[in-house]
């Protein structure tokens, strides 16, 4: 049906994500399905190929001005690291492979907006690249993107009814955030062409949900990526606790197939065995106490009690490591979960699409200059924009709760 479009404008790394795969999810792919580690190798500029790239530096078009737009942060081009970090004297290339058996390797770590001879002289004064020759030249772009506040949770345009959107044109930068948005987007446009609720994944239940409450909230002047450190529950986003966390959601949506489903279920179950496993109080150094006690202990591992235990023998290491860091970490997590009940009401409670902030006399003019950008879907939503204050906040509680809430005139 045309009258619903996702535009997605990036695919995953799926060496990287093949790297991250399960030992269930693996199980289920035959070996020809499973890509192959390809070896990679380690090159280092030095201080000749510095000062080519600095005598060169009015070639380039980011120092030149002929782009103006903010590069990404984490990932600076070779004549931005010459410029900003000038007291090294070499820095790391890596020499990818671009698939399995491939003889055309990627220099990551080069990206550049020099001139293709300029780039040519600069890596054939490299020992080891001195016969270099470029199947295709680095290159600068400067693309457009629409604001993030023009977006939904769903990814939903605001302003273009059924139009998703994912990947750069949101203002990323990186494979896996234009993958996952396009997983987001995907699910949406589908499932209102079927004409069922919408899928959102909140903060606490994955980094997807991290990173387009992030997009839609805040505000974004570089190429935004997503880092462990912009999750405030990511005690709780562990990796090995992805299937726990999200399986249910996909089966819902009817994303996975039933032997996957089996399997999931079969390493829950594993997991809840070995949680009654270790309430047994075992003797260890004379000492009797629950074997989940004697886990809480940095120095002491879930190996250690095999021998105590026997019967943990019989299940997977995944469910194994899952267990012993669920003792592990319990105390923080509870803490964490205090945390998500506090703000679960602000999430839950939404605010009507014409809302109108104006109409709130008390209201701090940038609140309501960032509001009325934003368009903030829920409360919660609203707690995060920056300069809104906590203030603006309470005074939003409050009016969501009268029973005839400002609107703006239709």
């Amino acid at each position: 049906n045309s009258s619903i479009t996702t535009l997605v404008l990036a695919s995953p790394n799926f060496e990287s994500t093949n790297m991250l795969l399960s030992s269930f999810l693996a199980s289920l792919m035959s070996d020809n399905m499973l890509l192959k580690n390809e070896p990679c190798h380690i090159v280092n500029t030095n201080p000749k190929v510095h000062e080519y790239l600095n005598d060169n530096l009015d070639k380039s078009a980011m120092f030149s001005g002929k782009i103006q737009g903010v590069g990404p942060r984490y990932c600076p081009s070779i004549e931005d690291k010459v410029v900003r970090f000038a007291s090294r004297e070499s820095h790391q290339l890596f020499l990818e492979p671009e698939w399995y058996n491939s003889k055309q390797i990627y220099v990551n770590g080069f990206s550049t907006s020099m001139p293709e001879t300029v780039q040519i002289q600069a890596l054939q004064s490299i020992d080891a690249l001195k016969n270099v020759e470029l199947i295709r030249p680095g290159y600068a772009i400067e693309y457009d993107y629409v604001p993030s506040s023009q977006l939904k949770s769903t990814l939903e345009s605001k302003i273009l009814k059924n139009i998703y959107l994912a990947g750069q044109i949101n203002g990323t930068s990186g494979y896996e955030e234009a993958a996952a948005q396009g997983l987001i987007a995907g699910i949406n446009a589908g499932l209102k062409q079927l004409k069922k609720p919408s899928f959102v994944l909140k903060r606490n239940e994955a980094y997807i949900g991290v990173l387009i409450d992030d997009l839609i909230t805040k505000t974004i002047n570089e190429p935004y990526r997503m880092f462990t450190s912009r999750a405030e529950y990511r005690l709780s986003l562990r990796a090995d606790t992805a299937c726990l966390r999200l399986t249910n959601y996909a089966n819902k949506i009817g994303l996975i197939q039933n032997n996957f489903l089996t399997i999931f279920k079969q390493l829950k179950d594993e997991i809840n065995q070995i949680d009654k496993l270790l309430d047994t109080k075992i003797i260890i150094n004379e000492q009797k106490r629950p074997a989940n006690q004697f886990l809480m202990q940095n120095n002491n591992s879930i190996q250690d009690l095999l021998d105590y235990i026997p019967s943990l023998k019989e299940f997977s290491a995944h469910a194994l490591f899952t267990a012993e860091t669920n003792i592990k970490y319990s105390g923080y997590v509870k803490i964490e979960a205090k945390r998500v009940n506090k703000v679960k009401s602000m999430e839950n409670q939404t605010i009507p699409d014409n809302f109108n902030y104006n109409l709130i006399a008390s209201l701090s003019n940038e609140g309501k200059q960032k509001l009325n950008r934003v368009r903030p879907e829920t409360l919660g939503q609203a707690s995060r924009i920056d300069g809104v204050r906590s203030s603006d906040i309470s005074l939003l509680c409050i009016m969501l709760k009268q029973p005839n809430v400002p609107r703006e005139t239709l």
